[in-house]
């Protein structure tokens, strides 16, 4: 008896904690002086969020901010007219918190929709469906289920959904299962551990591994963990739900609007173009050849206001920065100029790599000129295409977009006319005739793949401490890493 009520007396002191716990935070968010609801946010003219960084939500390059999430933000601070303002957080845990606690107006960071979330936050509407993988080293044998996963090495993010999914398979069908949790871990230096073969496993969101994978291309995706989950944006269960319900609306609209689609297109539409050993030659063609071109590059970019980097992307695409290349149709050099275009952009030696790619980053840059009334990025790659297939199959694939129904200023769009070129009910109507218009959309892809690379190559490594997972002294409070054991012992 004694004990029964001792344990009916400890359930109610827990009880009662926990309900302490939410009233303080319930009036932490309340009385925080900014509770961001939607008449707060107008008057104020600010909207604040919080984010975290990964290619897939927010980062800077050189002097700009990108990220899908970024965007997504930056495109429903504009849908409101206020400014946004951004606070990244050091952890998945903290930024659930700012949330709670009414510091922000909600988190835009790539949140997985779960059940232990929902407890804590109010989600908006889906923008984004996406899977856990299981990511491998290739030089390693591929798991083939989940068995792979006893007596190794694995690292997530410590308070994100992987570590969840891996909570919940230890105490329903694998006790034996152990796994290393770390606090601030970056998506990028999990992956980068796997890469340099310092752990064996790591689990990150499908999305998340689609933009990095390019960029390790010693890595591969073994397994689909668990079902398909929905990415949202995260508010403050204290919200009086006007923010949440014009999240709805904006939602609503960029999806009748084709606006959500043009922006996955925009992040996530190249990223298989290349696997990866494409991704490796065209790094060790960088570490090989890039440095005897790069400063012509960048002299040329500064000239024609463009990205050297684009450039010298459009340069591997053509010849693999072979200055004496030759194609089967007679175009020549570096930057691969037929006769007529030579002769257009001052070209007297096309085999001459600095006339090559002075004369090719002119004609790029003529023909984005002529393109100058479409938005960018769509106008880069537009012009991308015209520069492989010509400025005219590019106007017809225009025209047949519009008939279609599609906008003729979206790549998205263009790039579902540009094959039709190769039928002749369909090239018969336009005025320059047959293409093979399916290559201008492989050479934008993959275009756009080479510059990423570039990009992400400038980019430091990521710095972090390498797991010793057998040290127990390793696991300390402050290494940020944390040691889950199993519930059984196996022998």
């Amino acid at each position: 008896m004694q004990h029964e009520f001792a344990c009916k007396h400890q359930w109610l002191l827990k009880a009662s904690f926990a309900l302490c716990l939410l009233c303080i935070v319930s009036v932490l968010a309340l009385s925080s002086g900014s509770r961001h609801d939607y008449d707060d946010i107008i008057e104020s003219g600010v909207l604040k969020i919080v984010t975290r960084n990964s290619p897939t939500t927010y980062y800077q390059d050189k002097d700009q901010i990108s990220g899908f999430e970024y965007e997504l933000a930056s495109m429903f601070a504009d849908f409101l007219g206020v400014k946004l303002d951004v606070t990244v957080a050091d952890n998945l845990d903290d930024l659930i918190a700012e949330v709670e606690t009414g510091n922000v107006a909600f988190a835009a960071a790539g949140l997985t929709v779960t059940p232990e979330r929902a407890e804590r936050v109010l989600f908006s509407s889906s923008y984004l469906n996406v899977t856990q993988k299981l990511v491998y080293r290739i030089s390693q044998k591929r798991p083939k289920d989940l068995s792979a996963l006893i007596n190794k090495t694995m690292v997530v993010t410590a308070h994100s959904s992987h570590a969840q999914y891996l909570h919940d398979l230890q105490q329903n069908t694998m006790p034996e299962l152990t796994w290393i949790e770390r606090e601030d871990a970056e998506v990028s230096e999990l992956v980068q551990m796997v890469e340099n073969g310092e752990i064996d496993f790591t689990i990150v969101d499908s999305n998340e591994f689609e933009a990095l994978a390019g960029f390790y291309p010693n890595v591969a995706g073994a397994l689909d963990l668990g079902d398909a989950q929905e990415l949202a944006w995260a508010f403050s269960q204290y919200t009086d739900n006007s923010l949440v319900n014009k999240s709805r609306e904006f939602f609503q609209l960029i999806r009748e609007t084709g606006l959500l689609s043009q922006l996955e297109e925009r992040y996530y539409g190249h990223l298989r173009q290349i696997d990866n050993v494409g991704t490796l030659t065209f790094l060790a063609q960088a570490d090989k050849r890039l440095h005897k071109y790069q400063e012509l590059f960048e002299q040329e970019a500064i000239t024609n206001d463009v990205d050297w980097r684009l450039l010298a992307a459009i340069g591997y695409q053509e010849s693999h920065w072979k200055e004496l290349a030759r194609s089967r149709t007679g175009v020549r050099g570096l930057m691969m100029l037929t006769r007529t275009t030579a002769k257009e952009m001052g070209v007297k030696n096309r085999l001459n790599a600095e006339q090559s790619i002075k004369g090719g980053s002119a004609y790029f840059a003529k023909l984005k000129r002529r393109f100058k009334n479409i938005a960018e990025p769509d106008r880069t790659w537009i012009a991308l295409a015209a520069y492989n297939v010509g400025y005219g199959h590019v106007k017809d694939a225009q025209l047949l977009t519009k008939e279609h129904g599609g906008n003729p200023d979206r790549w998205m769009d263009i790039k579902e006319s540009l094959p039709l070129l190769t039928q002749k009910k369909f090239y018969k109507k336009t005025k320059h005739g047959y293409a093979r218009g399916y290559e201008p959309v492989e050479y934008v892809q993959n275009i756009r793949r080479f510059y990423d690379l570039l990009v992400w190559r400038e980019q430091p490594d990521p710095t972090y401490t390498v797991v010793d997972a057998n040290d127990e002294s390793f696991f300390t409070a402050d290494s940020g890493y944390r040691n889950i054991p199993p519930l059984v012992v196996t022998h």
